[in-house]
């Protein structure tokens, strides 16, 4: 045996024995094995594999086992997912999903669930690069994944690129006109929750600031903003469904309205359009939530946690589309016949909504 792959010595029964190879030193190979415990590479790979049927004695076997863990030999995962036909690993392939305030709850969702099931997580980033999407779906067909996720960083339509279709998959956070199988969030019932976290306390006169990017986000929100008001039986003024840039420059631009409009609650796009609110209502001296309730969208625990006072919200419930993408995709969860596997926005109350003063409501 060449010397890069480990020394041989005499062991105290006779038997040949090897020393861990060095650091830097080449990969161990079957053949190597198969030298060391004196039978065929066949029978190593029956060993390895665990060969159902296989005719080995277990002197053979034993001997397979302990050149195996002398020579430190890994098994080539590749080889064995190209016999197999499949991996144990299932793939995610997102845009800019890892810079974002969200960066790791869908994946660690989709991550936990897949090792629940056995599986294992390969993850590409692509920065939203067409060349870098293709190399990253060549690699996971090339490790015989199980199925790919496909997933956006924020909720939007996609056009899926053409390798896609060579392996199962699942659209998660982002879905696709030709009905592939997607998981959401669902925008309409978000927008319902985070009204209805105002209309518990009272108010009657509420605002709703929404996005200016046409998106699921703009039309789902204020859908569910209107059914909420439509059920307590309060029509729906169009003077307070304002559209504003959804950072905190524009909600405090729409901000400044508010009290003009005579609004005792307002519902904002997100918590960064919230954060613009709370700063336009200090400067015309107007207190969050004395005189104005708020109620954000995201939970961004950096802005919403933070806020003085903390700032009631909607979460987006990422963590729980990695889990549900991975459940789709491996047939563990019903998925509806009609559109897309919809998961709740849960509302997360803090501080910033209170009963509206006498006489405001």
């Amino acid at each position: 045996m060449s010397e890069g792959r480990g020394a041989t010595a005499a062991s105290s029964d006779g038997t040949a024995a090897a020393s861990p190879p060095r650091a830097g030193a080449a990969r161990v190979t079957l053949r190597d094995v198969s030298r060391l415990a004196g039978v065929s590479t066949t029978t190593v790979s029956h060993v390895i594999n665990n060969k159902v049927g296989a005719r080995i004695g277990d002197d053979a076997r034993r001997r397979v086992r302990e050149a195996v863990a002398a020579l430190g030999y890994r098994p080539n995962a590749t080889a064995a997912n190209l016999v197999k036909g499949q991996s144990s690993f299932i793939g995610l392939v997102a845009d800019s999903i890892a810079t974002t305030p969200f960066a790791g709850q869908i994946i660690r969702g989709a991550q936990d669930e897949a090792w629940r099931l056995g599986y294992t997580l390969l993850i590409a980033n692509t920065e939203d690069n067409a060349d870098a999407e293709a190399e990253a779906l060549g690699m996971m067909l090339a490790h015989q994944v199980r199925g790919i996720l496909f997933s956006t960083w924020y909720h939007r339509e996609v056009t899926l690129p053409a390798g896609l279709s060579e392996v199962d998959h699942v659209l998660v956070n982002c879905y696709a006109s030709d009905g592939v199988r997607a998981v959401v969030p669902d925008e309409v019932g978000g927008g319902r929750a985070a009204t209805e976290l105002l209309l518990a306390q009272g108010h009657r006169r509420i605002a709703f600031l929404n996005t200016t990017t046409p998106s699921p986000a703009r039309r789902g929100r204020i859908a569910g903003h209107r059914e909420a008001m439509a059920v307590a039986g309060i029509d729906v003024d169009d003077e307070l469904v304002i559209d504003t840039a959804p950072d905190q420059e524009g909600g405090f631009v729409a901000g400044q309205r508010l009290a003009d409009l005579g609004v005792t609650g307002v519902c904002c796009h997100n918590d960064r359009v919230a954060m613009g609110v709370y700063d336009a209502l200090r400067e015309r001296g107007l207190a969050v939530p004395d005189d104005v309730s708020v109620v954000g969208f995201d939970n961004q625990e950096v802005i919403a946690a933070h806020l003085r006072p903390p700032l009631s919200t909607v979460a987006l419930p990422h963590y729980e589309l990695g889990v549900q993408g991975v459940r789709v995709l491996m047939g563990v969860e019903d998925f509806p016949a009609v559109g897309p596997l919809r998961v709740a926005c849960p509302p997360i109350g803090r501080s910033s909504v209170a009963r509206p003063r006498v006489g405001t409501a």
